[in-house]
């Protein structure tokens, strides 16, 4: 038994034949072992408890189940009325909780006495005669002869309880730190068990050396007979409690029986494999107990064993295999995430898709750059979650912002043109809640209240351009560009989600959760130059939205420019304002004028005297002036030309100067950056002009140089064990000198 550890305080002192004689040997009254059980109360948790007990000086035993397909945490009892274990699994293991001092719950982290486990339904009275007689391992053994309280030992000395089954408790004991001397209640070493006599050299050698005999549990993974230091060294201990948990695999949840030749299962039961990686680190385990783990499904177990059978893969080639296999499991599992539309993304997705270079995947798979860092990138969190939807709308006179399914209500917006904004939202991500500044799936949106039940299945129909469509024919999910070309969808209605999904900031790919670039869509065949050609020169049948303000039929990118920007959100809303004051012979006067517009947002834009009094760049009371002074004979169409192009001039020329970029710790004017001849005056020009966005500046390299820098050295990588550390860290580790 020289692999059981016991400890003191938390610290590992070394093997039980060495080093438990750190308990004390004082014997405790029965009297302070009965105060501080009644002490301790029923339903305690771990720490609560740990102050009053002595057993807990000891290991944890097996504690429960752990279902590795769902993540679940099991007590032993539940999962033997689950059936996950058979009913004689499960009571030796229980018994072994009893023995060593508590019937344990992993799910609510109790620790409880069996009568304390009963009442609080942790166990069923099925066991409870079962598991009052294994505790007294903990709690002595009454002597018939003597009256005295005895020791599980010396109680088998005596024939008091069954050779096998005391055997087994035994070795729970010890397996998890020391024999319990029930007199004192705590747990010793094997020297001083000696001295009292509630232990002895044979009995030693029993355990150190199991047999067939002795190995009396039971691992339902691998349909293998352990002791319970075997079993006990399968587990994983839980990362938030320490408890120890058996996992159990999936080929066990669904009740998977593997027929394999036991002539070929012993021989993978005798190959010994050492592994670098995984829960099987740093220590030797049989090939058959690797391929039995949560590692691999039956279909791989059964392939392994055949092909050693036919002598199409040797024994070697296995290895290799499983190796491989597990390396790339737990490689994947320390793989940096991104949070995508509906799940996870990986960074060798983002890379695969170009949207992050080779350099900046190699600087977050290193250390030298953080995920968090990563995702302040425009360009990634474009493709991840994309630029925001119309959300809402404004109502101008009133100054009031509200949701597209509220503004139908209040008859602000029409039904036909709500659902079409509603559904452009489900098809970009996420339903909107402008109010509260919320987003949520269609499922979530009924729950919220925030769409009524009504539009439920017509909005989780446009929803499936973000989740994907099925494919009749293969099965896949495919997106809404591959379901358009199977005619799973009406052209005009994808047509419609497709460019909502491009004008806020790409093509959603439904099975890697995030937009594509216009080129990766291509070759993923989820976009192609036809449709680029249709939604890039737009008639008025692919228009498919509506202005409530001017009544024009418009593109999704036309709408959205047309709207104001809220700047606490940067939420887009669409902005409804009173315009009956204006008479139709009005209206059709400045619908004939044309602007052309030579700065902002519109520029290169050819532009109705409409559509700029409708757009965010004149104020309510500016529009209402124009149009009475206009009314009254007292401006021309030449005059509110000019006063239009003046105003956008000088909104975008006092745009243009506040232009600010981040800078280490504050923000940087571009004279700033101008002055210090990081950009030159063309530049400063060029975005002065609107020629160029900050976007573009904030990509030349120069300017990236300056602003962030470049990486310096973020910590260390330990090479022996592939670990990364900060230099903090490593110096408190003794790594690094102090001076270094």
């Amino acid at each position: 038994m020289e692999n059981v550890n016991c400890e003191q305080n938390g610290k590992v002192l070394g093997p039980v034949s060495e080093a438990c004689s750190f308990v004390s040997t004082t014997v405790q009254s029965q009297h302070s072992l009965e105060m501080a059980a009644k002490n301790s109360g029923p339903g305690m948790n771990l720490s609560q408890k740990q102050g009053f007990t002595m057993f807990q000086k000891g290991e944890c035993s097996i504690a429960g189940l752990l279902i590795h397909s769902t993540n679940e945490k099991m007590s032993i009892y539940h999962a033997k009325v689950k059936g996950l274990l058979n009913p004689g699994t499960a009571l030796l293991l229980l018994e072994a909780q009893a023995a060593t001092g508590f019937i344990i719950d992993p799910v609510t982290e109790q620790k409880l006495s069996v009568d304390e486990a009963v009442q609080e339904g942790i166990i069923g009275t099925d066991v409870y005669d079962n598991l009052v007689s294994a505790e007294k391992a903990a709690i002595g053994f009454k002597d018939p002869y003597t009256g005295d309280l005895i020791s599980l030992f010396e109680a088998l000395k005596k024939d008091l309880v069954v050779q096998s089954h005391g055997l087994r408790l035994l070795e729970a004991q010890v397996a998890t730190g020391g024999i319990i001397d029930p007199l004192s209640g705590r747990r010793i070493s094997v020297s001083a068990a000696y001295q009292r006599g509630i232990f002895d050299e044979e009995m030693n050698k029993v355990l150190s050396d199991p047999s067939d005999d002795t190995r009396g549990f039971f691992d339902p993974n691998t349909q293998e007979n352990l002791s319970f230091l075997e079993l006990k060294q399968r587990c994983v201990s839980d990362p938030k409690t320490g408890l120890c948990l058996l996992i159990v695999t999936d080929k066990v949840v669904k009740g998977i029986q593997l027929h394999i030749d036991e002539k070929f299962k012993e021989f993978f039961k005798k190959t010994l494999v050492s592994l670098k990686y995984g829960r099987f680190r740093g220590r030797e385990v049989t090939l058959w107990e690797i391929i039995n783990s949560e590692y691999f499904t039956a279909d791989q177990t059964r392939e392994f064993v055949e092909k050693v059978k036919t002598g199409e893969c040797t024994i070697e080639t296995i290895i290799t295999k499983v190796t491989t296999t597990i390396e790339q499991a737990e490689r994947k599992k320390k793989e940096i995430m991104f949070h995508g539309l509906r799940h996870k993304v990986s960074a060798q997705q983002l890379l695969q898709s170009n949207i992050i270079n080779e350099n900046l995947f190699q600087k977050l798979d290193k250390g030298l750059t953080t995920r968090e860092e990563v995702l302040q990138l425009q360009s990634v969190k474009r493709y991840l979650t994309g630029t925001c939807s119309i959300a809402g709308v404004f109502v101008e006179s009133t100054n009031e912002k509200m949701s597209i399914h509220q503004a139908m209500k209040k008859d602000l917006l029409m039904p036909g043109t709500a659902l079409i904004l509603l559904e452009a939202q489900a098809a970009t991500g996420f339903l909107i809640d402008p109010v509260k500044n919320a987003k949520f799936t269609v499922d979530e949106a009924v729950k919220e209240k925030l769409i009524s039940a009504d539009l439920h299945q017509k909005l989780l129909s446009a929803e499936r351009a973000v989740t994907g469509y099925k494919d009749p024919y293969t099965g896949n999910v495919i997106s809404l560009f591959q379901a358009l070309k199977k005619d799973l969808i009406v052209k005009d209605h994808g047509i419609r989600l497709l460019e909502a999904q491009i004008a806020t900031g790409g093509i959603i790919d439904p099975v890697n959760s995030h937009r594509l670039p216009v080129d990766v869509a291509y070759q993923r065949g989820m976009f192609d130059a036809e449709m680029n050609k249709i939604l890039s020169d737009p008639s008025d049948d692919t228009k498919g939205f509506f202005d409530p303000n001017t009544k024009d039929n418009l593109t999704y990118m036309q709408l959205m420019e047309r709207c104001v920007m809220e700047p606490e959100t940067g939420l887009c809303l669409l902005c409804l304002r009173d315009l009956c004051y204006i008479d139709n012979q009005t209206i059709f006067a400045f619908q004939k004028h044309t602007i052309s517009i030579t700065k902002g947002k519109f520029k290169g834009r050819t532009m109705s005297i409409w559509e700029c009094l409708n757009s965010d760049y004149i104020t309510d009371m500016k529009r209402r002036e124009i149009v009475r002074e206009f009314s009254s004979n007292k401006l021309t169409i030449e005059q509110i030309i000019r006063i239009i192009i003046t105003i956008i001039e000088e909104r975008e020329h006092r745009a243009q100067t506040n232009i600010t970029v981040n800078g280490f710790r504050k923000k940087i004017s571009l004279m700033e950056l101008l002055k210090s001849e990081i950009i030159d005056r063309q530049t400063f020009e060029e975005a002065q002009t609107g020629n160029l966005t900050v976007t573009d500046l904030l990509k030349k390299s120069s300017v990236q140089k300056y602003l962030e820098g470049d990486s310096s050295i973020a910590g260390i990588l330990v090479e022996s064990t592939n670990e990364k550390m900060s230099i903090h860290q490593a110096m408190k580790k003794g790594l690094l000198m102090p001076g270094t």
